[in-house]
């Protein structure tokens, strides 16, 4: 199991980018288009061409004039116009320095960011980052893959052992409010296994002014503690506690505990209109991107 990732690793996930089929300066067609083009829905749009339907095509974008005419399903592209910037903020912090199935989370969340970039930068987006945890490091967007490479490389590198800053995630989310554009895309990938009246108000107002995606990373054991015995843990603020995992009672405490935080998380994403799409430590991050960026964020600007 790795400890942390290599970057050669993050750079050859380029090659699998294109199969998300993020939408920004293409044809506007595949079922993942939602993740660009619904942020300015109506807005940025040139009409390209027709084609006939094909297996998987959004159905929202059918002419049925056409259609009707040639008794053939076909459908409308279009391309998009407008530029944007993507911003991925990821956590860096001890929390993430834990897997017990797969592989380590901060492992699994950089190849999340390094897949969502090489798919945005692609497609001539500006390709950014924020780094928070321990240390906060911020790259500004840019269109010529020199940031991406810079964060690529970042999250390569041994985060060491400092202590989890106080307030880290909400600091990053206001800095990533004031350093992007209106109207940017904003994925922020981490440990989402807190109190999420925390962060509510920092993530309202980014999505004033932005799309925003949560991408929490889970391990199993996070939900459901396997019964091992007696176990030493270090928390995030470096302290270590001992805690007897065969103690039923205590395993369903712990279990329950989770569910409730993560209820809240949910229902406060489903309040403000951001995206959740959780990827677990032991699958395929790949796959678990195309799942769960099928379904279409809100448009908030």
């Amino acid at each position: 199991m790795a400890l942390r990732p290599a970057l050669d690793e993050l750079l050859e996930l380029r090659h699998q980018a294109h199969a998300l089929g993020i939408a920004s300066r293409h044809l506007v067609s595949s079922s993942f288009a939602g993740m660009y083009a619904s942020v300015f829905r109506g807005q940025g749009l040139d009409f390209e061409e027709v084609r006939e339907y094909r297996e998987g095509d959004d159905i929202r974008s059918m002419d049925w004039k056409v259609t009707a005419r040639t008794n053939e399903p076909h459908l409308k592209l279009y391309r998009e116009e407008r530029e944007r910037s993507v911003l991925l903020c990821v956590d860096r912090g001890p929390r993430m320095q834990f897997g017990t199935r797969g592989t380590f989370k901060s492992v699994q969340a950089a190849r999340a960011a390094a897949l969502i970039g090489w798919a945005a930068s692609r497609l001539n987006d500006r390709v950014g980052g924020i780094l928070y945890g321990a240390q906060p490091q911020h790259f500004r967007p840019t269109k010529d893959r020199r940031a991406l490479w810079r964060l690529l490389k970042a999250l390569a590198e041994d985060p060491g052992d400092a202590a989890e800053a106080p307030g880290a995630l909400t600091s990053a989310l206001r800095r990533a409010d004031r350093g992007t554009p209106t109207g940017s895309l904003v994925f922020v990938v981490g440990d989402f296994n807190l109190d999420a009246a925390a962060v509510e108000r920092p993530l309202g107002q980014l999505m004033q002014r932005h799309s925003v995606v949560l991408l929490p990373i889970d391990d199993p054991a996070e939900h459901s503690l396997p019964a091992v015995g007696r176990v030493l843990f270090r928390g995030p603020d470096g302290a270590l506690r001992e805690v007897d995992t065969d103690d039923e009672a205590g395993r369903a405490a712990y279990a329950g505990a989770w569910r409730q935080r993560r209820t809240a998380l949910q229902a406060m994403c489903v309040r403000l209109g951001i995206l959740f799409a959780p990827i677990a430590t032991d699958v395929d991050v790949h796959d678990a991107l195309v799942r769960g960026l099928k379904h279409r964020p809100v448009a908030r600007v």
